[in-house]
């Protein structure tokens, strides 16, 4: 039966919109009403998913905004995502949203609840229609959320019309799906499954049509144009939360729908993965805009997540039970700490705008001592995306390279040694950017005027941020007890699809297999940063907290701030080498091949918009 949970998580967030748009008049009581739901509606849909993973079966039911809803370990663990980042951006937009007062402050809640609603309405949804319909809806409500900035017209429009395209070969697949089995119901798709050309034109089509929302290379392109003109706890559920959809949607349909039946759409996942890993880091490198950075380390993310994906499918069709399990608890486990992260990376940038307006890092500096709870934070997130022990982003990293590292022993292929090659660098590279980006924003002295006089953000962004900050070390240290529910997933394939074919016996599975434990990991490394200031503290005695002020030393020179170091020339090197991967390619404005589109808001939406429409009806006309 399904949770009263679930329906109050929707029930509050469509209350939540309706609050801002009928109390325009009083916009400081619509955005506490706004914020309120929405953080009363996470919360819900938070013990709601908790309550699934702690009773380990799927839940159906029906809803009649939805349809038939089905709960499974996926869409439990999609909820908790959603619900978890949702919480903490609730908390954030409390006091961030006067950044926006006067400006479409009330329509940015109505539409942040609207935008929660269409999320958790589609990884709920277990039929067609239903699904369809949220994924247009998540897709026209970021499109709005981006254009409340006036100066987005440009960005906004190239989202519209690369989501749209998406979401055009998204029904074409779906259509064939439901052609096929004759229903629009998800039941049925999953007991009729298709096979050979058909299945693999299926697969192409929602690979690439969800792939325009996962984002991953070369299908990116409107992530890092669009993302940051965003308002910044916007871009951490688009970032952390929405692109995660895509990649929902492509397992949704590779492997509950077709069965991953075809060997080479693991290895297609797999080597996208891998080069948009690479591709991802080495363009963050390259940049100056802090949003931008940030979003180009989405793509990165998003390729190291495919990489589990990948293992996982070519473990559904080689037949191999450990492969499956290890590579899809990679992929859900590095899925859930991405989103709370990069939300966290993009919440603390919000809060460095806040108090600088400006998102050039050569403009800030120094904000480690002037803003220390959101230096704190920032910096633990850092540490997360760059893969460090004990956090949550070393465990999920560390079972992406043991899957790969068990792929390599079947010694059918060169791909899996050269993606472990790849995560390496990517992962070398990733720490060298988030070196840059801390060391350049919060250390060293102030680069401007405004970051000289910057002072910590209201309370209300400190506990947003401080709060995913805390789940990054919750996800990291309990891995050993959280691993083994977000594997469920993988061991219920396991158990559905190779048990009967194979006569397998599926074992449980022991984290402590596949990681050295997080808890031992960071006691160490606090020991081993403890004893070198204990051996100081002994030979120095009190002198060790003495300060001395004075200018740094430039090598004999007398020094100069024109001396200290940019963004710029901390990847100099490495953008020299990789010149021809940052060479400036002329961009194709797609909206502009469209005829009659004179601005952003008139003839392309709507045109795009009904093309929709239009393939809505024929699918369900074919039907």
């Amino acid at each position: 039966m399904l949770s009263p949970l679930v329906m109050a998580t929707l029930l509050l967030f469509l209350l939540g919109a309706a609050a801002c748009l009928l109390l325009q008049k009083l916009p400081a009581l619509a955005n506490r009403l706004n914020s309120g739901f929405a953080l009363l509606g996470s919360l819900a849909g938070l013990v709601a998913a908790i309550q699934i993973f702690a009773q380990g079966a799927p839940v159906d039911g029906q809803l009649w905004l939805l349809g038939s809803v089905h709960l499974d370990m996926l869409s439990a663990l999609m909820l908790l995502v959603i619900s978890t980042v949702g919480v903490a951006v609730a908390l954030y937009s409390f006091a961030y949203i006067r950044e926006y007062q006067g400006k479409g402050d009330v329509a940015i809640g109505a539409l942040m609840n609207l935008f929660l609603f269409a999320m958790v309405g589609m990884v709920l949804a277990d039929n067609a229609l239903g699904f369809l319909l949220c994924y247009e809806l998540v897709t026209l409500t970021t499109y709005w959320l981006v254009k409340t900035n006036p100066e987005a017209a440009k960005q906004s429009r190239l989202y519209l019309v690369m989501n749209h395209i998406g979401m055009a070969l998204v029904l074409i697949a779906f259509w064939l799906l439901c052609r096929e089995s004759g229903s629009l119901e998800f039941a049925a798709l999953r007991e009729h499954h298709l096979a050979g050309a058909l299945a693999s034109l299926v697969f192409l089509l929602s690979f690439c049509g969800f792939g325009l929302r996962a984002c991953f290379v070369p299908l990116h392109g409107w992530l890092p144009v669009a993302e940051p003109v965003a308002p910044s706890h916007i871009s951490a559920l688009m970032s952390g939360v929405m692109v995660k959809l895509g990649l929902f949607g492509i397992l949704r349909v590779s492997i509950d729908f077709l069965g991953a039946s075809q060997l080479w759409w693991g290895y297609v996942v797999l080597i996208f993965g891998a080069c948009s890993a690479v591709l991802g880091v080495l363009f963050a490198l390259a940049e100056h805009d802090l949003k931008r950075l940030l979003a180009y380390h989405t793509v990165e993310n998003i390729g190291i997540i495919l990489m589990g994906m990948g293992i996982g499918m070519i473990g559904i069709a080689n037949q191999q039970p450990a492969l499956v399990v290890l590579g899809l608890l990679g992929a859900l486990y590095h899925l859930l700490n991405h989103a709370i992260f990069k939300s966290l990376l993009f919440m603390g940038t919000g809060s460095v705008m806040f108090r600088l307006h400006t998102r050039d890092m050569d403009k800030m500096g120094g904000l480690a001592k002037l803003m220390p709870w959101t230096a704190l934070a920032f910096l633990i997130g850092a540490m997360a995306i760059s893969a460090l022990p004990p956090l949550n982003g070393f465990v999920s990293e560390w079972f992406i390279y043991q899957s790969l590292l068990s792929m390599t022993k079947l010694g059918t292929s060169v791909v899996a040694p050269l993606a472990v090659v790849m995560l390496a660098v990517t992962g070398a590279m990733a720490v060298m950017c988030f070196v840059k980006v801390y060391g350049i924003c919060f250390c060293g002295a102030p680069r401007s005027e405004k970051a000289s006089h910057a002072r910590e953000v209201p309370g209300a962004m400190v506990a947003g941020t401080l709060l995913l900050a805390a789940v990054c070390l919750v996800l990291g240290l309990g891995a050993p007890w959280i691993a083994p529910h977000i594997a469920s997933y993988g061991q219920a394939l396991v158990a559905s699809q190779m048990s009967v074919a194979t006569g397998a016996t599926l074992l449980p599975l022991d984290s402590s297999q596949a990681i050295l434990s997080p808890p031992v990991i960071a006691i160490t490394l606090l020991g081993l940063f403890l004893i070198p200031l204990l051996v100081l503290a002994i030979f120095k005695g009190p002198k060790l907290g003495r300060r001395h002020a004075g200018t740094p030393w430039a090598c004999g020179y007398a020094y100069e701030e024109r001396m200290s170091l940019t963004s710029g020339g901390v990847t100099h090197t490495l953008r020299q080498l990789c010149a021809p991967l940052y060479r400036k390619q002329p961009q194709l404005d797609l909206t502009s091949a469209l005829h009659g589109v004179s601005d952003t808001s008139g003839t392309t939406g709507w045109l795009l918009h009904g093309i929709v429409l239009a393939l809505f009806i024929l699918m369900a006309v074919g039907v």
